[in-house]
């Protein structure tokens, strides 16, 4: 294993998840891949194989080429989608009502409704 390229992987590979607002937990569920799996590959500890390279990038939004280091780093530019907290909130929690049942969904909109008011 080529452990310089696996940890550039995984530390792209955490800084994209991060950016995302999304758990370890939610990409490895996302990708296939069981939670202590994908930790490991966050941790520098695995290569992933090319299917699984593939779902990450397209999970995470970025290149192959990102995620294995071989794009110029930006220098000093600012993302153009700056993520605030509250739009991480409202991602993560359109993840989670998205595996919720009809009845469910429909609690959820019932407080959410309630709570706005």
């Amino acid at each position: 294993m080529n452990e310089e390229l696996a940890i550039t992987i995984g530390t792209a590979a955490r800084a994209a998840r991060e950016h995302l607002g999304l758990t370890q937990a939610e990409v490895a569920e996302r990708i296939g891949l069981v939670h202590p799996v994908y930790s490991r590959l966050e941790r520098g500890k695995m290569l992933p194989s090319v299917p699984s390279l593939y779902r990450l990038c397209r999970e995470l939004r970025v290149s192959p080429e990102t995620l294995m280091g071989l794009t110029p780093k930006a220098s000093g530019r600012k993302d153009p989608r700056p993520q605030d907290e509250e739009g991480l909130k409202l991602r993560r929690l359109l993840h989670l009502a998205q595996k919720l049942e009809e009845d469910d969904l429909d609690a959820l909109l019932h407080v959410a409704s309630a709570l706005a008011r």
